[in-house]
């Protein structure tokens, strides 16, 4: 269900993913690592499908990975305690939540022309760090400049979320023992890969994304707020 419904709004699932194995006796670090693998399996899917519908615009997306891929890998690879971990996490999908929100497409903010590489590289390594791919951060940003068209923003932001979360899981592996429970690790990818599935190709020939995009904000606060206060 996670990954049907934040792959219809070109999200991967990554901050549900992480509250909800937070709940059971895993180390944090598998738990980041297992996030990350969701979003990859989830986005990959949505990109090939918005590609397939003519959504993808390459000279839009580019700017914005190539200066969050090395900012993820630097999160990614920073050791950080549990306590810190989750209330980073929390305090950053709170945050999300309400600029999810209050977004509006009809009041807008004129970004300058250098946002695309400020706004990659802060995105990157806050998604590196925590252990998602950043979309629930970058898509607000693109809505409330009027970046492009809905499902344009959609296929960006899925693409954002693959690259970091790539990026980030390098850095994770990179300085963490890959110690991974590979049957659960298995079910899950098959699980997100059916929904993401689903929710993808429902958001690119039917539904629309800002729908969706308002219930996983207020899925995204929930989460925070149980993470923060439970």
């Amino acid at each position: 269900m996670i990954s049907l419904i934040y792959s219809a709004a070109g999200f991967g699932g990554g901050s549900s993913y992480l509250a909800v194995l937070a709940l059971f006796p895993l180390e944090f670090t598998e738990v980041r690592m297992l996030a990350l693998l969701c979003n990859i399996v989830v986005v990959s899917g949505s990109v090939y499908v918005f590609y397939k519908n003519g959504f993808l615009n390459f000279r839009k997306v580019l700017p914005l990975i190539l200066w969050s891929v090395p900012f993820a890998y630097l999160g990614g690879s920073l050791k950080i305690s549990k306590e810190i971990f989750f209330i980073v996490l929390g305090v950053t999908l709170l945050i999300a939540g309400i600029l999810m929100l209050v977004n509006n497409n009809e009041k807008t903010v004129k970004l300058p022309n250098y946002s695309n590489e400020i706004i990659g590289g802060s995105i990157g390594f806050l998604s590196g760090l925590v252990g998602i791919g950043g979309g629930i951060f970058l898509s607000p940003l693109l809505y409330l400049s009027r970046w492009a068209e809905a499902k344009v923003i959609a296929t960006t932001t899925a693409c954002f979320i693959l690259v970091n979360s790539i990026a980030g899981l390098i850095g994770q592996i990179s300085t963490n023992n890959l110690n991974l429970d590979f049957k659960l690790m298995t079910f899950l990818l098959i699980t997100v890969l059916i929904g993401g599935q689903i929710g993808s190709r429902l958001a690119a020939t039917k539904i629309n994304p800002k729908i969706v995009r308002k219930i996983t904000a207020f899925l995204i606060l929930f989460v925070a707020l149980k993470i923060l206060f439970l």
